[in-house]
């Protein structure tokens, strides 16, 4: 065995006999987390609003971790709303309580709410930050303090290359990924001392059912731009959610600050810090294109 292959088996190892929750798990890039999390040996608790979804993606994958090394994993199904500050602790609480302690929670659960600013309502706003902010704030409101308890623990949040880069036309969207950074890594820096890591995840475009989404059908109608076929003018061509997870993990078991992927998206990323005002000037002229009627 060479050196790249011990250790990529040292990545995968660091997840064997774990204890993992993982939120929004029914789909997209929670579905791929708890997904990889179950093949590396994890235990993973898969949570989500949608019940059928998380009960259907479990089931698989409780099939599954029979076959994996001889671990005696398990996948676990949980119907939880992120924004109940309540059922998020109990749901961490029981968690740790059943499983002797909580290694790994992966604040993922989000949603896409974009459109024009002038035309978006206050409804818009508090729907994306009570998901994608609070959802986040109150998993590591419930998952911090057990995990300084215990001496270990690792929370990992999902943000977005959208927050590091600006992003027209998903400005709510955008403010919720920028705080949810902020929050990983002022709270990493307090955490270090207390035996506990946190990592922020911010991928770039990922083949995930939010990309064809339109805004939440309980809110008041805006009209926005083919979101798919925007972002890959700006960023680039979709990357899959089998992949992205794969980096994540790696990422995680080297227990790094802030993950960026794929390539396109780093790059996006260092030109930014490089050169803000060239970015949001090239940006400002792109999306004026892409926002362009096709003819």
């Amino acid at each position: 065995m060479n050196r790249r292959e011990e250790r990529s088996r040292e990545l995968r190892e660091h997840y064997r006999g774990t204890v993992a929750l993982v939120t929004g798990a029914a789909s997209g890039i929670g579905r791929a987390l708890a997904t990889e999390l179950v093949a590396r040996g994890a235990t993973v608790v898969v949570a989500d609003i949608d019940r059928e979804g998380v009960v259907a993606v479990a089931s698989r994958l409780e099939q599954a971790a029979g076959g994996v090394d001889a671990v005696p994993t398990r996948a676990l199904p949980a119907v939880l709303d992120v924004t109940n500050a309540d059922d998020v602790a109990e749901l961490v609480a029981r968690t740790a309580r059943d499983h002797a302690g909580i290694d790994f929670v992966f604040n993922n659960a989000g949603i896409g709410v974009g459109g024009p600013v002038a035309d978006l309502t206050l409804a818009h706003w508090r729907r994306v930050l009570d998901v994608n902010l609070w959802g986040v704030i109150n998993g590591v409101q419930a998952a911090y303090p057990a995990m300084v308890a215990q001496g270990h623990g690792h929370i990992v949040n999902t943000a977005s290359l959208s927050g590091l880069l600006p992003s027209p036309m998903l400005v709510p969207y955008s403010t919720s990924k920028h705080a949810v950074v902020g929050l990983s890594v002022g709270l990493r820096m307090e955490a270090a001392g207390r035996g506990v890591k946190v990592t922020v995840v911010c991928p770039g475009v990922i083949e995930t059912p939010l990309l064809d989404k339109r805004n939440p059908d309980d809110l008041p109608p805006v009209g926005s731009p083919d979101i798919r076929a925007m972002l890959t003018r700006l960023v680039g061509r979709p990357y899959p959610a089998a992949s992205l997870a794969t980096d994540v993990l790696d990422g995680v078991a080297r227990n790094r600050a802030i993950i960026v992927t794929p390539f396109h998206a780093r790059r996006a990323w260092a030109l930014y810090r490089a050169s803000p005002g060239l970015l949001i000037d090239r940006g400002a002229a792109r999306m004026r294109g892409a926002l362009r009627p096709s003819s």
